[in-house]
């Protein structure tokens, strides 16, 4: 999972951090913009990312936006938030549309792919059956000489039954792997593969050296750009529990917590108080409705919520 801030992340991930910075600078203490700086320094790419969504939050297209959801239609609501959470909905309504262009390359390699919240049931031509979860991106080619599927992003949860002659391929990013008889969870995400063998066997390589590894059931392994974790053993029953449209945390910071339920929600969830961030959360949500989980959340933290569109704050 990826905290928020983490450094290093993929230009979807610091588009993100830029909006939360954005909305946490508006009434930044001096420890606030002590952390924004950090995380200005942390990587080039914050910087490029922020300039971008602060163009596109001081535009006019946002500013009349703004104005338009801010007439009072329904003044019982507007009373019951503060005026400059309006505009950041709106904002965040309208940043949302226009970073997903930039998914644009993505979108015409990828065959199949999944938004916030969604998931698909594949088969494909040899029998392999396969669990797209949100925000996912997957194509596969196979034939009588070949058969290769890759996961661009996201994560994906295969059963590949037995077949004669080639295994199937998948590729994500630093891994290619190779199956048969087995069924696995494939997590490809910031640059970083994971690999969890609920059945059978997986052969896994890295597409970059030549070091690979046989993992078999239970077996997990993370492989990112620094080559191959150690390997580790799963818990079935939490970390594959969304094949069975569940997310189970035990005793998580909550923003490990709050980035998972990030990748099912149309929108953003942002958190402004980091004294937040290291509470440790359990619990068992379902994965097609994040905002009760959220809400869930802030009533066991006491946090308070702000819920506009597209745009949920804690605080």
């Amino acid at each position: 999972m990826t905290d928020f801030h983490s450094p290093g992340a993929t230009n979807e991930s610091a588009m993100d951090q830029a909006l939360n910075w954005l909305i946490e600078l508006e009434n930044a203490d001096d420890q606030q913009r002590a952390r924004f700086q950090d995380w200005l320094a942390a990587d080039p790419t914050h910087g490029e990312a922020f300039a971008k969504a602060e163009a596109l939050w001081n535009s006019q297209t946002v500013l009349d936006a703004a104005v338009s959801l801010a007439a009072p239609k329904k003044p019982s609501l507007l009373r019951r938030v503060r005026p400059h959470w309006v505009s950041l909905a709106t904002a965040a309504a309208l940043l949302l549309g226009l970073f997903n262009f930039s998914n644009l390359p993505l979108r015409l390699k990828a065959d199949h792919l999944t938004v916030a919240g969604e998931r698909q049931r594949l088969t494909l031509g040899d029998g392999s059956k396969v669990l797209l979860n949100t925000r996912s991106a997957f194509s596969s080619e196979l034939n009588n000489h070949q058969r290769i599927a890759r996961l661009y992003e996201g994560e994906a949860f295969f059963e590949v039954p037995t077949t004669k002659g080639l295994p199937l391929e998948i590729d994500a990013g630093p891994v290619r792997m190779s199956a048969s008889s087995t069924s696995f969870a494939l997590r490809y995400l910031d640059g970083v593969a994971q690999i969890q063998v609920e059945r059978g066997a997986v052969n896994v390589q890295a597409t970059q050296g030549d070091s690979q590894v046989s993992l078999g059931a239970g077996d997990s392994l993370r492989v990112g750009p620094e080559g191959f974790g150690n390997r580790a053993k799963i818990d079935q029953n939490k970390d594959l529990a969304w094949v069975q449209g569940r997310l189970i945390f035990d005793n998580c910071p909550l923003s490990e917590v709050l980035a998972e339920l990030r990748r099912y929600y149309p929108g953003w969830i942002v958190n402004t108080n980091a004294r937040l961030d290291q509470v440790a959360v359990t619990g068992n949500y379902r994965l097609d409705n994040p905002l009760d989980a959220v809400r869930s959340l802030a009533q066991i933290t006491s946090a308070r919520l702000h819920e506009l569109p597209a745009l949920v704050i804690l605080n």
